[in-house]
């Protein structure tokens, strides 16, 4: 399957201050091309995206249709005692 950047995705890529990160999600979004025989992919219900990959702390948006799009890429805040 192919890949699909958007220029969203691309901006947000380039401003994670961390290169080992930028690698670990441009090598896990190219195990998206098996795409749906991925490891961390779930589907998505009732959003704007069809899937998100999960890459420790970052989420990858994307959808899949005849290819894969990605559209975004959002740091997950992590959670603590407060959370709850």
């Amino acid at each position: 399957m192919n890949i699909i950047w958007q220029y969203k995705a691309l901006k947000q890529l380039k401003k994670i201050g961390d290169s080992s990160v930028r690698e670990r999600i441009l090598h896990a979004t190219r195990g998206l091309e098996a795409f749906p025989d991925c490891p961390n992919v779930k589907p998505l219900v009732n959003h704007d995206y069809t899937h998100r990959l999960r890459v420790g702390n970052w989420r990858i948006l994307f959808n899949a249709f005849e290819e894969v799009s990605i559209v975004s890429i959002e740091e997950v805040k992590k959670r603590d005692e407060r959370t709850y």
